[in-house]
């Protein structure tokens, strides 16, 4: 299911319009991503939450050339399920 496929399935399920579901999940994840970049988590209880942890810094290797590489530090963004999903899908 891609974002169009959701927006259908959305103003379908809640009797709105396209323009309406897209507004909304435009807006949640807008939400998501704002309370993310702040360093907060978003929880939905029963579905799931995200989180941000840090990576560190760390040695890799070019896989063409087999040298050493250094690769930065940065922030990655994490989903853990919640047990009502993780059960659905299960």
């Amino acid at each position: 299911m891609n974002k169009s496929d959701l927006i259908d399935a959305m103003a379908e399920d809640a009797g709105i319009t396209k323009a309406a579901a897209k507004k909304g999940l435009e807006s949640f994840l807008g939400n998501v991503e704002k309370s993310l970049k702040k360093g907060d988590r978003v929880s939905l209880v029963g579905f799931g939450s995200w989180s941000v942890s840090k990576r560190a810094a760390r040695e890799g290797r070019n896989p063409q050339t087999g040298k050493t590489i250094q690769i930065k530090a940065k922030n990655v963004v994490k989903f853990k399920a919640g047990s009502e999903l993780a059960d659905a899908v299960n």
